[in-house]
């Protein structure tokens, strides 16, 4: 348990690390962004899965045409509370399509299909076998309480808001922390649609990013 807890601490601070010098404004774009986060999706994969025992399980698809739904599903619903929410952010607080625009920003430097082809086939799914499939289930099988899930749940989700706050982008940090939030949430449910979740993360981000822009 002890190992268990010390390996997901440098994990976790892997991560801080790598989204510090992703987008702290000291080191942002430097070298590309997308090149940067390509390469802290290898690492944190690579760690997850070196720290995970047994982690053949989280190649385990049950249903696997069912799973790629849902995650489609998932991924446009998730879009649209996303457009939702910018308009409600827009209307409460004048800064937020300032904020918006400049993680837009961050799309230069790239062809939109090379970062469309990342983020489908690389970071979205990296990131939520890290935060879902080996954070959170790790801190379920560490932490005490009555309630281990449920704090593990929570924990995750504050964790992957906090890593994106050397942005200084209020907008980015409560963007992290919805979309954290309802991937815990739904892998708090159902551990077993951990692909559907990989599925989505990777088809939201594109939309996001790439296809439907909000």
């Amino acid at each position: 348990m002890k190992k268990q807890g010390i390996q997901l601490i440098t994990a976790i601070c892997t991560a801080a690390l790598l989204w510090f010098y992703m987008f702290s404004p000291w080191t942002q774009g430097r070298p590309n962004f997308w090149i940067v986060m390509a390469c802290s999706a290898l690492i944190l994969t690579t760690l997850g899965l070196c720290f995970t025992p047994g982690h053949r399980i989280l190649g385990k698809i049950e249903k696997p045409a069912l799973q790629l739904l849902l995650g489609i599903v998932i991924a446009f619903a998730l879009w649209g509370v996303f457009w939702a929410g910018d308009k409600v952010s827009a209307w409460l607080f004048a800064f937020a399509r300032g904020e918006v625009d400049a993680v837009y920003s961050m799309k230069q430097g790239l062809p939109p299909w090379v970062i469309a082809v990342l983020l489908l086939g690389l970071i979205g799914p990296a990131e939520e076998l890290f935060w879902r499939g080996y954070v959170q289930r790790t801190l379920e099988s560490i932490v005490g309480g009555k309630y281990p899930k449920d704090l593990a749940f929570v924990i995750t989700g504050v964790i992957y808001a906090l890593v994106h706050i050397w942005s200084f982008n209020f907008m980015l940090v409560m963007a992290a922390l919805v979309a954290g939030v309802i991937w815990g949430f739904l892998y708090r449910l159902r551990p077993g649609m951990l692909p559907a979740l990989v599925v989505s993360h990777a088809v939201w981000d594109a939309l996001v990013f790439i296809i439907i822009p909000i």
